[in-house]
C-alpha cells in the first residue's frame, strides 16, 4: 500500500507570545492616547504618586508627604524605578501603567486559551476584547493605583498554578501580596487547594507570600507605631465596613456591578447556559472560579469606601466565563451575543446610569479633572496671593505643580466637605477665594424618586449632601467669580465682593 500523498511542509511564521503581547500593549495604548497629559485624579494625588515621589526624590520607603498606610510599596518602587531611567512627568506615569494594561489583556488572552481549550469560536480573542472594552478597566489602565498591577500579578500567578508550576507561582505571589495586601487571598487559595490534594509540602511555598507581607507590616509598625500605618486607616477598612447593614449593601453593590452593570447580564446568560451544560466542571475551572469568589468576597469584606476598582481582579476571570459561554452558543447567537456586550460596554465607558457610582468608574472621571484644570488655571491666574478655601481632592491639586493643575503651589485653606453645614459656617465669613464643586458620585434621578437612598446614605456613611454655590453666597456674603458644569458636574468660584 502506497503512503498517503502529503502536502508540502508548511514555513508560514507562526505567532508568537511576544507578538501578542505587543499588539495587545498598541492597542491598549492607542485608544487611550487622548490622556496621555491627563492630571493626576483622585487617590493617586492622595497617596500612590506622592508616595512613589517620596521614595523617587528621597529615598523614603515610607511616605512623609502623605500618611503612610498598609499599602505595601510595590506600584511605587516600579514608578520609582521608571521615573529613576526617564524623569518624572505625568505621560511617563501614564505610559507607565498602559503598559501593564497592555500586559494585562495579553496574561488574559493566554488564561483564556487555558482555560478554553477545545472550545469552539475563539474565546480568547472574546475575553481578551471584553476586557480592553471594559469602562473600569479602561480608565483604571491610565491611573497610578494598585489595582491594575495586583490584577496582573494574579493572572500570571493563576496561569502558573494551573500549569502546576508551584515554586514560580509562590514568588509571584510575593510580588503580588507586595503590591496589594489583600492579594494575599490569592496564595491562600491556592495553598488550600494544594492541602486539599494531600499536596501539602507544596502547598508550604505558599507561606512565603505571608512572611513578606508580614515583613512589610513589621517595617511599618516600626516606623509609623501602627501595624496598618494609622489607626484611622485601619479603623475605616476594618471595624468600619463589618457593620450588619453596611455589610449587606456592600455585597448588594458588588452583585449589581458584577452581574447587570455595564450590561453584564448579557455574558452571564452565556455563563448560566455553559455552567448548566457542565462546561465549567474540570479542576481549572473550579480554581479560577474559587479564586474570583474569594477575591470578592475579601475586599467586600476589608474596604470601608467600596469602590468597583477592587472588583477589577476578578474581572477578567468573568470574562474568560462569559468568552466560554457563548462557544457554545449556535454561531449567529454567538455573534450578536458578543456584540450587543462590547456596544454595552463602549456605552457605559460614556453614560453614568443613574446611581451612585465613583467618577473613576467611566469617563466621567476626566469632566471632573477637565473642570478642576478650568479653576486652577483660573485661580492661577486672577487669584495671586488670595487664599483658596475648597475641599480634597482640588485642595491637593493646587498645592503641588507635580500634579497637573498648577505651576507652582497656591496658598490653600482645606476644609472638611461641602456639606450645608459646613460650608455655611460663620468661620468662612472671611474667605477670600470658595471653590465649590460637585464631588458626589452622581446621585442621579432615583434620589429623589426614593428617599430610602438617601436616608440610608445618610445614617450609614455619614452623607450630608452638597450645598449650592447659592447657598454659599447667600449665608456667607460671597458673590460668584466664575462658573463651569461638564456632564452633570459643576464648579464654582465665589469671592468677597470689593
Amino acid at each position: 500500500m502506497k503512503p498517503a500523498a502529503q502536502g508540502p511542509p508548511d514555513h508560514s511564521p507562526k505567532p508568537s507570545p511576544a507578538g501578542f503581547a505587543l499588539a495587545f500593549t498598541l492597542i491598549v495604548g492607542l485608544i487611550h492616547l487622548p490622556y496621555l497629559e491627563l492630571p493626576l485624579f483622585w487617590d493617586e494625588m492622595g497617596q500612590f504618586v506622592p508616595a512613589a515621589l517620596d521614595l523617587f526624590r528621597h529615598g523614603w520607603w515610607l511616605p512623609h508627604s502623605t500618611r503612610p498606610n498598609v499599602h505595601p510599596p510595590g506600584l511605587m518602587a516600579f514608578l520609582a524605578g521608571l521615573w529613576t531611567a526617564f524623569g518624572y512627568s505625568i505621560p511617563v506615569t501614564r505610559a507607565a501603567m498602559l503598559l501593564l494594561a497592555g500586559l494585562t489583556v495579553f496574561l488574559t488572552f493566554l488564561l483564556a486559551i487555558r482555560l478554553c481549550r477545545g472550545l469552539p469560536g475563539a474565546p480568547a480573542f472574546s475575553a481578551a476584547t471584553l476586557l480592553t472594552f471594559s469602562p473600569l478597566f479602561y480608565t483604571q489602565s491610565l491611573l497610578a493605583q494598585l489595582d491594575l498591577p495586583a490584577t496582573l500579578l494574579m493572572l500570571w500567578a493563576l496561569g502558573e498554578f494551573l500549569e502546576d508550576r508551584v515554586r514560580r507561582c509562590a514568588l509571584i505571589s510575593v510580588a503580588l501580596v507586595l503590591t496589594k495586601e489583600t492579594a494575599l487571598v490569592a496564595p491562600l487559595v491556592f495553598a488550600a487547594w494544594l492541602w486539599r490534594e494531600g499536596r501539602r509540602r507544596e502547598a508550604a511555598w505558599f507561606l512565603l507570600p505571608a512572611a513578606a507581607l508580614g515583613g512589610w507590616l513589621a517595617a511599618l509598625a516600626a516606623g509609623t507605631g501602627h501595624w496598618l500605618g494609622n489607626p484611622e486607616f485601619a479603623r475605616y477598612n476594618l471595624s468600619y465596613p463589618l457593620h450588619p447593614v453596611r455589610l449587606a449593601l456592600a455585597l448588594l453593590r458588588r452583585a449589581f456591578y458584577l452581574g447587570v452593570d455595564n450590561f453584564h447580564f448579557i455574558g452571564w446568560a452565556a455563563v448560566w447556559s455553559a455552567w448548566r451544560a457542565g462546561a465549567y466542571s474540570n479542576r481549572a475551572w473550579r480554581v479560577t472560579a474559587g479564586l474570583g469568589a474569594a477575591h470578592v468576597v475579601a475586599v467586600t469584606v476589608l474596604g470601608g469606601a467600596t469602590l468597583e476598582r477592587y472588583l477589577l481582579p476578578a474581572m477578567p476571570l468573568m470574562y474568560i466565563a462569559m468568552a466560554a459561554g457563548w462557544s457554545l452558543y449556535p454561531p449567529a447567537r454567538r455573534r450578536w451575543s458578543e456584540a450587543a456586550a462590547v456596544a454595552g460596554l463602549v456605552l457605559s465607558l460614556f453614560w453614568t446610569r443613574p446611581l451612585p457610582a465613583p467618577l473613576e468608574n467611566n469617563l466621567a472621571m476626566v469632566e471632573f479633572i477637565r473642570l478642576h484644570q478650568q479653576a486652577a488655571a483660573y485661580l492661577e491666574q486672577y487669584g495671586a496671593g488670595r487664599v483658596v478655601t475648597t475641599a480634597w481632592p482640588l485642595s491637593e491639586a493646587l498645592r503641588s505643580g507635580d500634579f497637573g493643575y498648577v505651576s507652582q503651589s497656591l496658598p490653600v485653606r482645606e476644609i472638611p466637605d461641602f456639606s450645608p453645614a459646613g460650608l455655611t459656617s460663620p468661620a468662612l465669613r472671611e474667605t477670600e477665594l470658595l471653590v465649590v464643586y460637585r464631588r458626589d458620585w452622581n446621585p442621579g434621578p432615583l434620589y429623589d424618586w426614593f428617599p430610602l437612598f438617601r436616608r440610608l446614605r445618610e445614617r450609614y456613611y455619614g452623607f450630608g449632601g452638597e450645598a449650592s454655590p447659592e447657598l454659599a453666597e447667600q449665608r456667607l456674603g460671597l458673590k460668584q467669580a466664575a462658573y463651569w458644569s461638564r456632564g452633570g458636574l459643576w464648579l464654582a468660584i465665589l469671592e468677597k465682593p470689593n
